[in-house]
């Protein structure tokens, strides 16, 4: 069963998502929060696998909350909740750790595919955020000199699964594209992520993209 905690100020929101979550036979809500405080709290005390994380709330926001919760290690991963695809908060929220990101008005379905997808290590990146975080890498112009340094670290073969992975390429399309095993895909992505000291496949894209690995258009 994969273990969920809500995170929204809205009481309707949080009973929506728990009927339909709850009707999946591989997902169970643990547990609701009001806010980023209360939820940081509670991923302690819960152990969720997934938060669903509204960013805009009172006391502490989700961004916040984001943050507190990576930083404590926890094993819980963070799929972001909003309204709108142009959330000014979607770019930070990911930089920040979060795995993926969902639009509130995601159908049940789509709700519980990103909560599996998420759960099991991949990242849920819509393609108007993938843009999104392009344009905003491109705003920012040079390259952060970390990511360009930590880049030496990895082999020739591992850089080029890196960029496929920014590209928002899954493990077998990886493997398609490489005509290798998806196993070998998977090893690459572990060792890519233990290398550069990253949580996951989000984090590893926002790396290439910081990089400048993956640039508008490439």
């Amino acid at each position: 069963m994969i273990r969920v905690l809500i995170v929204d100020d809205q009481v309707m929101v949080r009973e929506g998502f728990s009927v339909l979550l709850n009707a999946m036979p591989d997902i169970e809500v643990v547990g609701e929060a009001v806010d980023g405080r209360q939820a940081v709290h509670k991923v302690g005390v819960l152990k969720p696998d997934v938060v669903l994380m509204d960013i805009r709330m009172p006391e502490m926001n989700g961004l916040e909350a984001t943050r507190e919760i990576v930083a404590a290690d926890a094993d819980a991963k963070v799929l972001v909740l909003t309204t709108f695809d142009l959330d000014e908060y979607v770019y930070q929220a990911l930089r920040s750790g979060a795995s993926g990101f969902l639009l509130k008005d995601a159908s049940a379905g789509q709700l519980a595919d990103g909560v599996r997808i998420v759960a099991s290590g991949e990242a849920l990146l819509a393609p108007t955020v993938t843009k999104r975080l392009i344009s905003e890498f491109s705003r920012l112009g040079t390259p952060r000199a970390p990511a360009q340094e930590r880049i030496a670290d990895l082999t020739e073969r591992e850089t080029e699964v890196l960029v496929l992975v920014a590209q928002g390429l899954s493990n077998g399309e990886i493997a398609e594209h490489l005509v290798v095993a998806e196993s070998t895909v998977k090893t690459h992505v572990s060792r890519i992520l233990v290398k550069l000291g990253l949580r996951d496949r989000t984090q590893a894209a926002v790396f290439a993209y910081e990089a400048r690995l993956v640039t508008p258009g490439g």
